[in-house]
């Protein structure tokens, strides 16, 4: 892969959620999210940022063909940084690219491949305060599959798990799936893989429990496992029929996504409920405590959507600083907050099409400001303010006049999206036009260069 972006389509065209429900209660941030349809794979994608109405905020188109998820902010030598993967995807879910790091004004500073420079996998991008990331890959190879009913000589995809020093590219840890968990302990079967490569377990989420130790979630065994950081033994399993842990009620995983340690032994997991392409139970994110004292895995306290949504395939969840929960449904195409106590104060559509959806979303605060100033863009009888990813910008200024030494304040709007349209003087028309960025205290944080107004 070597082109990383595409040009910048016109702002209409990018896709954005449809906002339903915004009350008050809702947590400070914006949304990180990836809107993509691999039925629509010649629409505008990228990765993205928007805010509570939906308007773009910043977009990083990328080439046809190509997807984008995990947009979230992590931290990087003590600094916020933006992060994504980004490269092919699959109707099966299995990604072929690599993992980007920028910095708070859209620089890429890193770019990261698994170990030997092997691909890395759309599901997972982890920084860790050891400098490391932690990336999934899903790497075909033969595999005797005949104790599950297949070849002998057969292709499984292997899920593999590795941490990297981001500043070398030194693997420190490298655990695969195929050698970890037995293969009969998966749930798909194997007669589903046809001619392709046998997807045993298809790991889509990494956390780092309050021991340091590995979390990881697997769709394809219904599970979670406990690793060891350093060796990769597994210490233990919760859901599946090969659970270590007993698991009570309430407890059981249907093809779940993105657990993640909250403390105390609690973990919180996207439990869809419903395999890829089939009607299912009601999704829900559920709280899970694994008691590994007393042998036991225990319903804590779960959420679902007041419509009952089921999810075929993706999904995530993230606690928030106050307490609320922001859920992705996946392939339902749904983006919703809860309070605390459950109540809805947030609730989105994905895009409208085929198809659409969005990987994982999180809320989170960012600044970004770009190393490049705003944009005046003459378009007919508008000028549009154009500053891709700068935060905190309230208002736009026009300044017009015939001259640049004669510019006058012409209009002051609201900031509606990276690009925001300001409507010309009519009469007389200016020669030239400048815009102003300003932000909420009135005072400008940005000034595009003069250019001519046309006639």
């Amino acid at each position: 892969m070597t082109e990383t972006t595409a040009p910048m389509p016109p702002y209409e065209e990018i896709r954005r959620i449809n906002v339903t429900t915004r009350r008050a209660g809702v947590a400070p941030g914006y949304l990180f999210m990836s809107p993509q349809s691999i039925l629509e794979p010649a629409a505008p994608h990228g990765p993205q940022i928007a805010d509570d109405q939906g308007r773009v905020v910043w977009f990083r188109p990328v080439p046809e063909g190509q997807y984008a998820t995990n947009v979230r902010v992590q931290e990087y030598r003590g600094e916020p940084v933006l992060t994504w993967w980004q490269g092919e995807a699959t109707r099966t879910g299995a990604g072929t690219g690599a993992c980007y790091i920028a910095d708070t004004s859209y620089r890429v500073i890193a770019t990261l491949r698994m170990g030997g420079g092997m691909p890395a996998d759309l599901h997972e991008l982890l920084l860790t305060d050891r400098g490391t990331a932690l990336l999934v890959g899903y790497h075909p190879k033969t595999h005797d599959l005949s104790p599950v009913g297949g070849r002998e000589d057969g292709l499984i995809l292997d899920s593999v798990i590795e941490e990297i020093d981001i500043a070398t590219g030194e693997v420190l840890l490298h655990w695969s799936g195929a050698e970890s968990i037995p293969l009969g302990e998966s749930d798909l079967p194997v007669q589903m893989a046809g001619d392709g490569p046998w997807d045993h377990l298809h790991v889509n989420a990494i956390g780092v429990d309050d021991d340091d130790n590995l979390i990881v979630t697997a769709r394809h065994s219904q599970a979670l496992y406990k690793l060891d950081r350093g060796t990769g033994e597994v210490l233990w399993k919760l859901g599946s029929g090969a659970s270590t842990l007993v698991l009570g009620v309430g407890a059981r995983l249907n093809w779940p996504h993105d657990a993640q340690p909250v403390g105390d032994g609690v973990h919180r997991v996207f439990d869809n409920g419903a395999n890829i392409g089939m009607e299912g139970y009601e999704s829900r994110v559920v709280w899970l405590r694994a008691d590994v004292g007393n042998g036991v895995a225990t319903h804590v306290r779960q959420l679902t959507h007041p419509e009952h949504l089921s999810s075929s395939v993706e999904g995530s969840a993230q606690g928030l600083p106050n307490g609320n929960t922001l859920v992705g449904w996946g392939r339902a195409g749904r983006i919703s907050e809860f309070s605390p106590d459950g109540e809805l104060l947030f609730d989105a559509t994905t895009p409208d099409g085929p198809g659409w959806t969005t990987y994982r979303v999180f809320r989170q605060e960012w600044h970004g400001r770009p190393d490049t100033p705003p944009e005046a863009v003459v378009d007919g009888d508008l000028v549009r303010a154009v500053w891709n990813g700068a935060t905190g910008v309230a208002r736009w200024r026009l300044l017009a006049g015939p001259a640049e030494d004669a510019l006058q304040e012409a209009d002051v709007v609201d900031w509606d999206g990276f690009d925001t349209a300001v409507k010309l003087p009519a009469s007389p028309r200016p020669g030239v036009v400048r815009v102003e960025a300003l932000g909420a205290d009135g005072r400008t944080i940005g000034t595009s260069p003069v250019v001519p107004a046309g006639r």
